[in-house]
């Protein structure tokens, strides 16, 4: 995928997403060790939010992609 990411468009919506989920895994991983860290759980929300509204977009616009990227990403469909 580092290869993918040079090449990318940074600014498309796959990478964005991309992007976030990667963010959102450190976070999450960072909160089960550091249970009482309240700012890092507030900026996670602000993230699942922002993906999630990308990813509605992105299902709205082109739902091949959509599907293709959230299977890709692991991500489960809502």
């Amino acid at each position: 995928m580092v290869k993918e990411e040079k090449q990318e468009n940074r600014g498309s919506v796959e990478f964005q997403v991309f992007s976030f989920t990667n963010k959102i895994r450190r976070l999450a991983s960072h909160l089960e060790l550091q249970k009482k860290d309240f700012s890092s759980e507030r900026g996670l929300r602000r993230l699942l939010g922002k993906r999630q509204r990308l990813l509605a977009y992105l299902a709205k616009k082109n739902r091949v992609r959509y599907k293709k990227l959230i299977s890709q990403l692991d991500i489960r469909e809502k």
